[in-house]
Order: C-alpha cells, then sequence, then structure tokens
C-alpha cells in the first residue's frame, strides 16, 4: 500500500518519508515528535485507520529530522520550528504536489506551514493539539516531570497506554508500541528534543492561519485538557470546533471512528460510510490430516465418535487460553484470539492433545484486522490464514511473518518455512513453524 521509504531534503538534513498511491486529494500526517515511517503506517493496530483515510486521498507519513529514518541531529544542532515547517515544503515538493490536507498531530510546524503557504494548505486538521508551551501549563503538572517520565518509560510503549487510555491494550500492543518507539528515537533522542519543542509558542501564530481549518477533541482527555483544542479553534478565523468523547490523546488509534468520520465530512462535504466492526485478531484454522480417508476406513459411526472427541479437546483448549470459536467445518475449526501469543499456544496444545486419539491435525495462523459479522468473521485477515492453513504439514503449526514478529521475545521459536505466494492475496509471504518443544 505504501512506497519503499524515500528522502526528501530540507537543507542539508533528509527527511524520510512514505506515502501511499495517489488519490483525490493529498493528506501529510505532521507527526508526533517521535515517529518511524517505516514502521508506523504498517502498525496492525492502525490499520483500520490507515485504510479509512487512503479512501480519502494519498496518505504521507515523514519523520522529523532527528528522529526515525531521518538523518540524525547534534545538541548543537537542533532543528527550529522553521525547519520542522521545513520539512512540509520538502517532502511535497519531492512528490511534486502542489497542495495538501495537513493532518496535525502536532501543531507548531502545521501551523507555521499553514500560515506561511496558505495557497499550498487545502485544509488543516487539528487533532488534539496545545498552542501553549509546556512551562505555561496551568494544570499543576511539572514539564520536567513530564519529560523525566516520558524518558524513564521510552522504548516500554507503556507511554502509550498512559496517553491512549481508551485504546485496546494487551502485551502483544504494548510490545508493538515499544519496538516503534525504539525504531523512532532513542531514550537520548528524546532528552535531548523534548526541552526543545515544550518550550515551542504559537499562539502568535494562530490569527494568521487563513485556511478552512477543523480542530477535534476529546472530552476527559487530561493530558491536553479540551481547553486547550478550543483556544486553537477560537483564534483561527473561521475554524471548526469538534469535541468528541474519549480520553485518547492520538485520533488514530481505537476508537477512531468518529474522528474519522468529521475528517471525511470536512474534506468531502459528506458522512464517510466507515465499518465500526473491525477489530484486530489473530485468527487458527485447524484441520484433520487425511480425515477422507480415515472416515472411510473407520465407517460413519465411529468416525462420528472420533469427531466428537476432537471436537471436545479443541474446545477444551480454546477456553484454556481465552479463544473464541468461530465456525466449524467437517473436521475443521475457526477460531479468533485477542493475543497472538495465546493463540499460537492454543495451537500447540490442540496439536499435542488430538494425538492421544490417534489422530493429526494441522493449524495455520495469522494476525490482522478482520470484519465480524454477527457470529462470524471475514476479511483478508482471515483469507490469510486460511491460506497459512493450507500450506501446514501434519503436526504443523504454520504461522505468517507478522503473526511471528508479534510474539518476538515470548519464548516462542520457530524455523523457516520459506516464501509463499497465497492464493488471492497480494505479494509473498514468509511461512514459519513453530518448532516443537
Amino acid at each position: 500500500m505504501f512506497s519503499e521509504t524515500r528522502y526528501a531534503l530540507n537543507g542539508d538534513l533528509r527527511v524520510a518519508y512514505r506515502a501511499s498511491a495517489e488519490g483525490e486529494r493529498d493528506i501529510v500526517f505532521v507527526p508526533t515528535w517521535f515517529t518511524n515511517c517505516e514502521v508506523l503506517p504498517e502498525l496492525p493496530f492502525l490499520q483500520g485507520w490507515v485504510e479509512a483515510m487512503t479512501s480519502l486521498g494519498r496518505l504521507i507519513f515523514f519523520d522529523q529530522p532527528g528522529t526515525g529514518a531521518s538523518d540524525p541531529v547534534t545538541s548543537g544542532a537542533l532543528p527550529n520550528l522553521e525547519q520542522w515547517a521545513d520539512s512540509i515544503t520538502a517532502v511535497l515538493d519531492d512528490l511534486g504536489s502542489r497542495e495538501a490536507v495537513l493532518l496535525a498531530s502536532t501543531l507548531a510546524p502545521a501551523a507555521l506551514f499553514a500560515a506561511t503557504h496558505p495557497s499550498r494548505t487545502t485544509a488543516l486538521v487539528v487533532l488534539e493539539c496545545d498552542a501553549d508551551p509546556m512551562s505555561e501549563r496551568t494544570d499543576g503538572l511539572d514539564p520536567d516531570e513530564i519529560i523525566a517520565g516520558l524518558v524513564a518509560m521510552w522504548g516500554t510503549g507503556e507511554s502509550q497506554h498512559v496517553i491512549n487510555p481508551d485504546m485496546p491494550w494487551n502485551e502483544e500492543i504494548r510490545a508493538t508500541w515499544a519496538r516503534h518507539e525504539r525504531l523512532a528515537a532513542s531514550p537520548g533522542t528524546v532528552a535531548l528534543m523534548m526541552p526543545r519543542v515544550s518550550e515551542l509558542k504559537v499562539r502568535a501564530l494562530l490569527s494568521t492561519v487563513r485556511v478552512p481549518t477543523l480542530v477535534l477533541h476529546h472530552t476527559d482527555d487530561s493530558l491536553v485538557p479540551p481547553a486547550m483544542g478550543k483556544y486553537i479553534a477560537d483564534h483561527i478565523s473561521g475554524a471548526k470546533y469538534v469535541e468528541l468523547p474519549g480520553r485518547n490523546t492520538y485520533h488514530f488509534v481505537e476508537p477512531w471512528h468518529q474522528s474519522f468520520q468529521e475528517i471525511a465530512q470536512f474534506l468531502t462535504g459528506h458522512q464517510a460510510d466507515v465499518a465500526d466492526d473491525r477489530v484486530l485478531a489473530t485468527v487458527l484454522f485447524t484441520d484433520i490430516v487425511d480425515s477422507t480417508r480415515r472416515a472411510a476406513e473407520m465407517g460413519d459411526r465411529d468416525w462420528r465418535a472420533l469427531l466428537d472427541a476432537h471436537d471436545a479437546v479443541v474446545r477444551s483448549q480454546l477456553a484454556r487460553f481465552r479463544g473464541r470459536e468461530v465456525n466449524t467445518s467437517g473436521d475443521g475449526f475457526l477460531a479468533m484470539f485477542d493475543g497472538p501469543q495465546r493463540a499460537i499456544r492454543c495451537a500447540m496444545a490442540i496439536r499435542d492433545a488430538v494425538q492421544t486419539l490417534g489422530i493429526e491435525v494441522r493449524a495455520g495462523l495469522h494476525t490482522g484486522e478482520c470484519e465480524v459479522r454477527g457470529d462470524d468473521i471475514g476479511g483478508i485477515g482471515v483469507h490469510i490464514g486460511a491460506r497459512v492453513s493450507a500450506l501446514a504439514g501434519p503436526n504443523d503449526v504454520l504461522v505468517s511473518s507478522t503473526l511471528r514478529d508479534l510474539v518476538i521475545g515470548s519464548g516462542l521459536e520457530f524455523e523457516e518455512s520459506g516464501v509463499h505466494e497465497l492464493k488471492g492475496v497480494p505479494g509473498e509471504w514468509r511461512l514459519f513453524a513453530v518448532a516443537s518443544p
């Protein structure tokens, strides 16, 4: 969906960026200060939001100098606000883009660009931002303590849960955020840059922004209270302010649907039809090896009894590992899990347990976004899981590379199973077999 990472020249600094396919409009995501564009668009729990945003146009991610895949900076050469805004110019110029919507998770560079280059700014969308320097906060929070706490937690992913308490959270999500943090910046880089960015003053800029502006804010965000968003909207001429229920600082993590619909309405003039029945899940497919031959050898009655015993074993293990049975088809099961590691361990337990019945199973797993259809599930994530399962051999627990990457550090071990084309699924896929203990 996204291009390989490319570099735009901002003075002597190279700014890394990635873009989706061309669309009706260009949308530049002006990032929070520490991102990695190699990783961010591919985080599993952002895929629903990314897919929705790309339905509106070409979505562009970039890393500010000093972070992510962009050129590093030193304490003696930290960028200033002008250089941060110039990163937007550099990326648009490199893409040959005349104008873009700015989707701002950080206000300062976006506001400066919009005010300086109104002819290149189709619209400004402000997501949970503050126009005040951190040192002038009136809510009793100490800026030095905030920075010290962020640096201490950096690389663990825990800060993401603090600032987005409504976001779904488990160990796998934490570990994925942690990896993104580590690839976005080191703790030392965070400590180096935060004092600079926390002192940015953009109140004086607001009255000079004369492009269509939408300000979105969550009602119960304790880190960036709604009054801060309201102030921005009140001081940008003609800005529209919308307050949404919730506590998250980010608008691109769950639950993001209401925020996206407001953005779509603002940019297109009509309400977007976005499904709210998508979830990130790990899907497990199992089936009995050589079932047709075994059924013919045993006869209907004995085979039915064996199937009943098999089903009881599978359901027992699903209950043990918090899996949800979706459906059965003859000798196979489709189940879904809210944790990738639990799904793999459940598949291993099923494989081992049914051997006492004198049968073998194969299992295939994948983690991806699934569409919930009543009691059933569908979507590309389910298709990939089914294709992985079809390539598994007797007693194999075969997983996609997506799933393998999510459980690194879990103690599970894997063996390469080659690169495969999955029927009906774009691209080539690396598969891995769970190593038997």
